[in-house]
């Protein structure tokens, strides 16, 4: 009898998007909206805390700017976790993207308002809602192909598209308009796109059929009870104490900046990574076959925090770069030092699909994950090395030119296609599935630890010469590089035949 269009085996055995399931589109859209949104607010952020507030902006120090920064972009990674949790446990993933989805619009709308208390409410909103959206989303793409599918990695490559897509427009439109007419408008017009990317998901989930329609199912349900009420005890604690330090900090009975927040966060991050890796690799109820891949992906979560915390200076030290230190003429025109920030997404949508040829090309003799997530680590750091030339150029106090950025966000780029898609693909495949949304929610908890190093960079940006801040990043880069290729053979034996 055949299968109902709605079933999960139809769903994946449908191939009318480019030979992939349909609900694949509906996916790319979602993201592509999402990814305008953050990039768009991305482009502008750093740029508006630190600009003078008689043109609009915060006027902000650069520290202080740069602890708000690095707090955000860990914030927005790391609650993806509990976001992962939430979606396994309660949720189930498509609604986690769909109320994500709405507070992220809401968000942005906020960081339009009036006032720092708008502002920062903005802040919040928006670190909550791509906590929710941005692991589920890309579960429910894991979803749509069995495990086995030849397909799975050519789908998440095809998925990325639609993340650069987004992240290609957005500076040009939200960076131009922030930049030149008016910062607030330049995030409201972020909140719009997210409002198109919501009301697309709604309008294409029917082509989903029941991938992420329901929470995972549960196999001891007295067991699942308690881990909730725990959940809840835990999350009751936590906003407990942060009401505390807002009151704490209102009053002035204690000093409490961004700075210090951003500090904190950094611990929080080292121990939920040691906190959750320990419960993986020693906690029980795991098989020996678990208990291995675990251990493969902290191979590559640690990788990806280290190649992230380079990456992710381009919204940061990077960005502060091109608005201080770049000639920004181009055939007469002097564009937004925002419009950098196109840059890298245009090099991934043009070489995205050159990759994804090259791997599919070297068929049976394509490099295991953990071979390209150091060939990342290299091209990252190779790029900062490149930055070392055009910081000691302006210290002689010229502008130096464009190409400088291009060719180091060019490296960037191609680290990032053997990083990040090989990365999402390899996390679904290697998660035990019972905990798979929670642990598409470490992956980004690694891009978080990667944008709290991006922040403390920016943060001594102006304390620390540029070419001895950069060379100590490249030099970073390019040992942990060599580490990871010392680690490729073990670690492939701890996926256990996963590829």
């Amino acid at each position: 009898m055949a299968s109902s269009p709605n079933t999960l085996d139809a769903t994946r055995a449908d191939r009318s998007f480019f030979g992939h399931p349909r609900g694949l589109a509906t996916l790319f859209f979602t993201e592509m909206w999402e990814r305008f949104c953050f990039y768009g607010m991305r482009a502008l952020l750093i740029l508006f805390l630190t600009a003078p507030v008689a043109k609009g902006g915060l006027g902000f120090g650069v520290a202080k700017a740069g602890a708000i920064y690095g707090f955000y972009a860990a914030m927005v990674y790391l609650l993806s976790l509990p976001g992962g949790w939430v979606a396994d446990r309660v949720l189930g993933h498509r609604k986690a993207v769909l109320y994500g989805g709405i507070l992220i619009a809401a968000g942005e709308l906020g960081l339009a308002g009036p006032g720092l208390a708008s502002f920062y409410s903005g802040l919040v909103l928006m670190m909550c809602g791509t906590g929710l959206l941005k692991p589920n989303v890309s579960t429910i793409v894991g979803q749509l192909y069995h495990r086995g599918d030849t397909r799975r990695d050519a789908g998440f490559s095809i998925f990325y598209m639609g993340i650069n897509v987004g992240a290609l427009i957005a500076p040009l439109i939200c960076g131009y308009v922030g930049e030149r007419i008016n910062w607030r408008l330049g995030f409201a017009i972020a909140g719009f796109a997210m409002v198109i990317g919501v009301v697309q998901f709604l309008l294409g989930q029917k082509h989903l059929g029941e991938a992420g329609k329901y929470p995972a199912p549960v196999t001891d349900p007295e067991k699942d009870r308690r881990q909730k009420r725990i959940a809840a005890i835990g999350a009751t604690i936590i906003l407990g104490a942060v009401a505390v330090l807002a009151i704490l900090g209102f009053t002035g009975t204690v000093a409490i900046g961004p700075e210090w927040v951003s500090n904190a966060v950094g611990f929080v991050l080292l121990a939920i990574s040691v906190g959750v890796f320990s419960w993986l690799l020693l906690g029980k109820g795991w098989t020996l076959e678990e208990r291995k891949r675990s251990g493969a992906i902290l191979v590559l979560f640690l990788a990806s925090a280290l190649f992230w915390s380079m990456f992710e200076q381009a919204g940061s030290s990077l960005n502060l770069f091109a608005k201080r230190s770049i000639d920004r003429t181009l055939f007469g025109f002097a564009f937004p030092a925002s419009w950098f920030q196109f840059v890298q997404p245009f090099f991934v949508v043009t070489l995205a699909p050159v990759f994804a040829w090259i791997w599919s090309r070297m068929g049976s003799k394509e490099p295991p994950s953990p071979a390209k997530f150091s060939m990342g680590l290299l091209l990252g750091g190779l790029g900062f090395l490149v930055m070392v030339f055009a910081a000691r150029m302006n210290e002689q106090g010229v502008l130096v030119s464009l190409w400088w950025l291009v060719l180091t966000y060019l490296l960037h780029t191609l680290g990032e296609l053997c990083l990040s898609p090989v990365g999402l693909s390899a996390m679904t495949k290697l998660a035990p599935a019972r905990v798979g949304g929670f642990m598409m929610g470490m992956w980004f908890v690694s891009i978080s630890v990667g944008d709290f190093l991006a922040g403390k960079a920016a943060s001594v940006y102006e304390s620390m010469p540029l070419p001895t801040l950069f060379g100590f990043v490249a030099a970073f880069g390019i040992g942990a590089a060599v580490l990871v290729a010392l680690l490729v053979k073990p670690t492939v034996k701890l996926m256990s035949g996963i590829k």
